[in-house]
């Protein structure tokens, strides 16, 4: 009996480990990329001034 016991105990700890070793995956950045800011070429061919 005191195997079976043993062996359930090794693996619940080594399921508990298995638990605690994984992380969750890294939250999706859902915003868009920012807007390049305008150079002065482009400022001069568009005409528009920011």
């Amino acid at each position: 009996m005191s195997i079976k016991l043993t062996r359930i105990l090794a693996v619940g700890l080594t399921l508990a480990i298995a638990a605690c070793a994984t992380t969750p995956p890294p939250a999706v950045d859902m915003n868009p990329p920012p807007r390049k800011a305008m150079d002065a070429k482009t400022q001069l061919e568009s005409g528009r001034k920011f």
